[in-house]
Formats: structure tokens, sequence, C-alpha cells
């Protein structure tokens, strides 16, 4: 009975394996060649800092008011209002009219049963994010699959060549994150509505083992492209090819990125040319990312370099201006995620410049701060990421430090995490920055290009002196 149930397996598991390899030989050849994604003119609203009149004492004449400094926008706000719950791994998409949607998973901890993908729009116009609603659960996502789904995970968005909306996000059945598959969702109407979920079959054998974090991009053929990679057993960046339908067409395994490459981040930088920067979890001097190029679309990639900036086995993203600069996101340090760092390289992606320092608690980090120390500090963060809890009741405010204080304080010590950014450009050339502020909430940073520009200048000017 024993050897006749396992030649049965041994059938089943060689059936699937077939049936797999003939559905991946019906796929037609992958084309090759990026799409560049389209920035309209840079629409900036200038804002003016006044200088007060500066007077010099023993001067003949009276000197003028100096002129107006123009500084451009930097504005920080909460995208999600949950609180006591954890939230992590936040994307964005720009929406036809200009909007701004983020997704991001939520719940009493990673991986637990009641996670939750969940949404929100941030409205430029305003100023403002609208409510947070959930888009897929994993009651709903098990009973769309007809199969046992035991955790949700990594959400990203991309829009596809005829203007559809994909939601990707990570699925886990059995075991831990090395055990995921990837799952869809679809909507033709902006995401006003969302259409029932499709498991995307990555392997003709098992179909596990495949995660995402990186930003989707688009083949000259409008096909679309979808960074991700494997876990189990080793650690590898791959890239997906989807059709028009988001059927995968052709997988990639970046090979030449060596053991340890995780969560790739594509940047298109012209038809031919593509660079990708990974995070890196393998042995050998883990504290740098890696990346790899291509010269040739994207059909190969070059052998791995080590970069130029630290990375302590973190996610990071980038985006590519349309001069050609390189602007990245990233824990710009060799250990611990309480520093989050904006870079920029203007040769390519082979040296980087930090522009502006986004969080910084590393100065806390060995200190034994007691409790009260430590959620005054957590107080003044949460009023200087969001102006509105400024006009909060108290109460209120004390709910936010609260919720902070569950993750903050969860060693007894006092313990900040800035992670997982996600970068775009918008088509009015303004950025937008998501990223998880300790585990709690999801921060989300706007920049035009004249605040960037005033940056650089600065950068440029210091190291000429």
């Amino acid at each position: 009975m024993v050897d006749i149930k396992r030649a049965m397996t041994l059938c089943f598991v060689i059936s699937a394996f077939g049936f797999g390899m003939y559905k991946a030989w019906q796929q037609p050849e992958p084309a090759f060649g990026f799409r560049l994604p389209v920035i309209g003119p840079v629409l900036v609203q200038a804002v003016e800092e006044v200088k007060p009149p500066v007077r010099k004492k023993r001067r003949r004449f009276r000197r003028d008011d100096e002129p107006n400094v123009v500084i451009g926008r930097f504005d920080s706000h909460f995208a999600s209002s949950r609180l006591h719950v954890q939230t992590h791994a936040s994307s964005l998409v720009e929406l036809k009219d200009g909007r701004v949607q983020a997704f991001w998973f939520s719940g009493s901890r990673e991986g637990a049963s009641d996670v939750t993908i969940n949404t929100a729009i941030f409205d430029p116009l305003r100023g403002e994010w609208g409510p947070e609603h959930v888009v897929a659960s994993r009651s709903g996502t098990q009973r769309g699959l007809n199969r046992y789904v035991a955790k949700l995970g990594n959400p990203v968005a991309g829009r596809a060549a005829d203007g559809t909306l994909r939601l990707f996000y990570v699925t886990v059945s059995l075991g831990g994150w090395a055990g995921s598959s990837i799952t869809m969702l679809s909507s033709n109407d902006d995401g006003e509505t969302w259409s029932a979920p499709r498991r995307l079959i990555t392997s003709p054998f098992i179909n596990i083992s495949t995660l995402l974090k990186g930003t989707p991009f688009l083949y000259a053929d409008g096909t679309m492209g979808l960074p991700v990679y494997h876990e189990l057993f080793s650690k590898f960046a791959e890239i997906l090819h989807l059709d028009a339908a988001g059927n995968v067409i052709d997988k990639q395994r970046l090979a030449r990125a060596g053991q340890g490459t995780l969560q790739p981040v594509v940047l298109v930088k012209n038809t031919r040319e593509a660079l990708v920067l990974t995070r890196y979890a393998g042995k050998d001097n883990p504290h740098l990312a890696r990346s790899l190029s291509t010269e040739d679309g994207g059909e190969h990639w070059s052998e791995v370099q080590k970069s130029s900036f630290p990375n302590p086995d973190a996610a990071l993203s980038a985006t590519v201006m349309p001069d050609s600069r390189l602007l990245a996101v990233l824990n710009h340090q060799e250990q611990g995620r309480d520093s989050l760092s904006l870079m920029l390289s203007e040769d390519g992606g082979r040296n980087w410049k930090e522009l502006h320092r986004l969080e910084e608690m590393r100065v806390v980090r060995d200190k034994k701060l007691e409790e009260k120390q430590c959620l005054h500090l957590v107080q003044g963060l949460l009023l200087n990421s969001d102006s509105r809890l400024a006009q909060v009741s108290e109460a209120t405010l004390d709910e936010y430090v609260d919720s902070a204080k569950a993750t903050v304080r969860a060693n007894g010590s006092c313990s900040f995490e800035f992670s997982y950014p996600y970068l775009i450009q918008a088509r009015n050339g303004d950025f937008h920055l998501t990223y998880t502020w300790n585990r709690v909430f999801i921060k989300h940073v706007t920049f035009d290009q004249l605040w960037l520009n005033r940056h650089l200048k600065k950068v440029t000017d210091a190291s000429q002196h």
C-alpha cells in the first residue's frame, strides 16, 4: 500500500511538472527593449522663504531687504490612519487624474492571519489623504483562489500598457515567506473596483517562493516586467515578463547577481539600458547593496557589482529622472534601520551622494532611555511627520503615541525603524515617497523639483569647499 501511494504521488508530481512545462512552452517568445515612462512638463508652485532685513552697524547707507529665496515644496503626512496595528511594505501608483494611491499590509503583526491589504488615495491639490480601507483580505483571497491562504504580504501596484491597474501581492499557503506565491487583482476603472484574485504561475513545479517589492515597468511591446525574488533554499533576484492579460510568458533569473540578491529595483534609463539595484543578504560583505545592468533591452544582464553605498540587508527604492540622474531612498548605514536617506547619482549609478536625511534616530540607539523620555521623542517625531496632529486633541495625540509604543518599546529600549521605501515621480514632475514608520504607520513625503535642485546645489557647494 505504501509503495502504491508513493508511486501515485510521484506520478502526480511528474504530471504536474509536465503540464506546467507544456503551458510554459505554449507562451510566445518575449520581446525585449524598454518603454520609457511619461513625465510631463514640470509644474511647480514655488514656496518662498522671506529673509528678514540684514542690518549692519556703522554702514553709511541703508541696505535693502534681501530678495526672497525660492525653496520649493516639501511636505509629509501619514497615509495610513488605523491605530494600534502594524503596517509595512507600501507601494504607490499615480491615477489618471493625478491623484496618488498607496497600498500596504496591515494587521496585528506581520504574518498574522488578520493581515489585510489596505489602501488610501492622496489628493495633491488638497494635500490630503482620503480614508483608509481594505482592498484584499486573507478570507476573500482564499475564496477567490479556491485554495487555503495562511497569510498575505507585500503589495505592489503597476499600470499595464492598456491603462489597466494591476495590484500584485504575496500569499502564503504553507510555511514562511519562502513558500510564497503571487496573487494579482486588476482594475479597469482606476481602482474603483477590482477583479477576483488570480494566482500567477511563476514556476511549472510547485509554484512557490516568489516574492516582490520593486516597481513594475513596461517593455517596448507593451508587456510588463515585474521585479521579484526567490527565497527557498537560496536567494536570488528574478524578473517576470507578463503579457497583456497578466500571464507569465517568461522568467529571467538574474543568475549573475549571485546568491543573496533580494528585492530588485529596475531603473530604466532608455530603450536599451537599465540598471538593477538589489538588497543584499549574502555572506560576502552584506553591508553593500548590489547592482547589475543591461544594454540590450533586458535580454541579458551583466555580472553583479558592489554598490558604492552601505545597506544593512534592507529594502531600497529608486527612480530615474527625465535628465537621467538617479534618485534612491535607502538606509544609508551598515546596521539597523533607524536612519533613512535620499541619495542622488549623476553618473548612472556608479557614485552616490546624500542629498537629504529623511529620518535620523541613530543617536539614541545605544542609550537606555526611560519610557517617558522615549515616548517624548515619539511624540516629537509624530508632530514633525504630520502637521495635522498639531490640531488634534491631547487625548488623540496620546493614542498615536500609544500606538507607536508597542513597537518602539518592544524590547524595553527605545528602538526606531524607517524602512521599505517606495519612490515614484508623478507626471507633473513631483516626487512621492512612502515608507514604513516604526511599523505602525505608512509615512508619505512629497517634494518638487525646486526643492530637489536646492538640495543638490547645497551638496555641490559643500563639496567645492
